[in-house]
């Protein structure tokens, strides 16, 4: 049964999906205000991102409808270049995911088809992946700017193309995206488990070392660390191949994880002034500042889901803590929208919340970490604050975001709840993740994506743990 919270997901998704359908279909991004589109590697991107979405919230008939635009429409054969990680996550993560739950081998033949086309960004002297794969040409290559990949970015693909080497029984999917975790347990330049943001592809050193943040560029190295754990059955896997080798490979991920998170306990975690939020900052230098990203907000899901897979409980109470920080993000805001970056009181001053602004930072893209935190938190605790504060963040989304023609749109200003300053974009992960995470939030049937039978990667696209045979 579905219940009124959810009714109101499926209804917000299929406002968003009308937009998408009558000004956009087929191509990346819809533009809600302007009735248009984006393309960003000219992929249907909307459309493969949301694919597991509407099977997970039954509406098989615009499923129905996307599957008939991927077997007809859906081809990689194009002079594009795509980066690796972007479309690793979006499209072969939802491609992988929908062929799982919905067991139809379209998605997997197209699936095999995207991650051959993007092997070769591996082909770098270091065998650390360019981040730019041309899919049509066979060629790869670093951003204009640089030779570097950034650190996330290059440790964040594993889950899929791990994945993708099960399904195929092809071992060098795998292999390439392994090669670069164990390359990346060696490298110095750590700073208690915590990583630099960019890494070269030439050396295979960090760069612009000094600098570490749970932010961008570096977020989903740690959250991938736990998760291919995971993903691998943690150690019980000795069925697999290689299974010693395979186990010790997955020890070597866990225990990268656990010490970053001593890292962040160490370098990172401060508490605000008046209401003493626990926060995770950034450190350049070693000179500590108080800024958080929106997508740092990923954390306190991560660190329930450590510790629901039996690591230490202190990750919890920090997990309890930092997503009433994030919880706070929202509920201090005049939208009670979160923006982009917030830099947090260290300080009381009289009539200063917690949360600063910035007028640089005060966008909101209808990005999904909070909400994919309540979920892991409502999942593990049963504490029904959870759904409601996920609650008002639908209600917030709905009142200032939503724009009546169909469709989502992201704002520049959440602190203007007469004037938010509509950006005409609608992301593809608002339907691929925040949607998604809210409709799992709200219900109370455990087995819906159950968490010790699925992993969740980056893009909220759910891969099958591997059990032992």
């Amino acid at each position: 049964p579905i219940n009124e919270r959810q009714m109101a997901v499926i209804e917000a998704f299929r406002h968003a999906w009308k937009g998408y359908k009558d000004f956009a279909w087929g191509h990346d991004e819809l533009k809600p205000l302007s009735k248009s589109y984006s393309e960003w590697f000219g992929l249907g991107l909307t459309l493969i991102d949301a694919l597991d979405t509407m099977w997970i919230l039954g509406l098989r008939e615009e499923f129905e409808e996307a599957r008939k635009w991927v077997a007809n429409d859906l081809a990689f054969d194009k002079n594009v270049d795509v980066n690796l990680f972007e479309s690793t996550i979006r499209i072969l993560g939802g491609l992988l995911s929908t062929y799982h739950l919905s067991g139809d081998s379209l998605f997997l033949e197209k699936a095999k088809d995207i991650g051959n086309r993007l092997m070769p960004a591996f082909k770098t002297p270091s065998k650390i992946p360019y981040s730019d794969v041309n899919i049509g040409r066979g060629t790869a290559h670093p951003p204009r700017w640089t030779s570097d990949s950034t650190v996330a970015e290059v440790t964040s693909i594993q889950l899929e193309f791990r994945e993708l080497s099960r399904l195929t029984g092809d071992e060098k999917y795998q292999k390439a995206v392994d090669e670069v975790m164990k390359h990346v347990h060696t490298l110095s330049g750590k700073n208690d488990g915590l990583v630099p943001m960019f890494i070269n592809t030439n050396s295979g050193q960090f760069t612009h070392l000094g600098v570490y943040t749970l932010g961008a560029r570096a977020d989903s190295y740690y959250e991938y660390l736990l998760k291919q754990w995971i993903q691998g059955g943690k150690t019980e896997n000795d069925q697999l191949k290689v299974a010693q080798k395979q186990v010790y490979d997955d020890l070597r991920l866990l225990e990268d994880y656990m010490k970053a998170i001593e890292g962040v306990k160490k370098h990172l975690l401060q508490r605000s002034q008046p209401k003493k939020l626990t926060f995770v900052g950034e450190l350049a230098h070693g000179h500590f500042s108080a800024k958080m990203d929106h997508l740092v907000c990923f954390l306190p899901g991560t660190l329930a889901l450590g510790a629901h897979n039996g690591l230490t409980a202190d990750h919890m109470k920090l997990a309890e803590a930092l997503i009433e920080t994030c919880y706070q993000m929202y509920a201090q805001v005049e939208t009670g929208l979160s923006p982009e970056i917030v830099h947090f009181n260290l300080h009381a001053q009289k009539g200063h919340k917690d949360v600063e602004i910035k007028p640089a930072d005060r966008h909101n893209l209808l990005r999904p970490e909070t909400v994919e935190s309540l979920f892991y938190m409502y999942r593990f605790t049963g504490d029904k604050k959870y759904q409601d504060w996920g609650w008002e963040i639908l209600q917030n989304f709905n009142k200032y975001t939503r724009v009546p023609t169909g469709g989502y749109t992201s704002i520049n200003n959440v602190q203007n709840p007469s004037n938010p300053e509509p950006r005409d974009k609608m992301e593809s992960f608002f339907l691929g993740e925040t949607l998604k995470y809210m409709f799992l939030l709200f219900s109370d049937d455990i087995d819906l994506i159950n968490l010790d039978k699925y992993v969740f990667n980056t893009e909220a696209h759910p891969l099958p743990i591997w059990v032992p045979a």
